[in-house]
């Protein structure tokens, strides 16, 4: 295993990026991978399209065997100088918004109350109009 403990930065490693001079970046490390490229059983293309950035989720993602792990020790040439390296920023979904729903409880609250009141109001009209208009009984 070389690279005797050499940092590189992200400029650096983004110099090697054709089928004759090839360097990847996989957890940390840098790669050089210029001799594995025609003995890739995906093809050199693969690992090409994976240089100048950090390739760890692209080699992580195809699910590679424990040897071909194993194998990355061979090409080791340093590590990479992690604040070259842009951070990586996950999706946060935004906050909801409080003002909806505090104007649905809102409008919610108003629609019991009409109906509480409304059906009142009615029957409260009701007797109102037939004690108004009530004809007095002879007897």
């Amino acid at each position: 295993m070389g690279g005797d403990g050499k940092f590189y930065t992200l400029a650096e490693v983004s110099q090697h990026t054709s089928n004759q001079d090839c360097w990847i970046i996989i957890d940390g490390k840098v790669y050089d991978v210029t001799k594995f490229l025609d003995d890739h059983p995906g093809g050199d293309e693969v690992i090409l399209t994976s240089t100048g950035k950090d390739a760890t989720d692209d080699f992580e993602d195809v699910g590679h065997s424990s040897t071909a792990k194993a194998m990355l020790d061979e090409y080791y040439v340093g590590d990479i100088d992690t604040s070259t390296v842009p951070t990586k920023t996950k999706f946060v979904p935004p906050p909801p918004k409080q003002t909806e729903s505090n104007q649905n409880k809102s409008s919610d609250f108003l629609i019991k109350i009409l109906q509480f009141l409304v059906p009142l109001l009615i029957l409260g009209l009701a007797l109102g109009i037939r004690s108004y208009t009530k004809v007095p009984s002879s007897s």
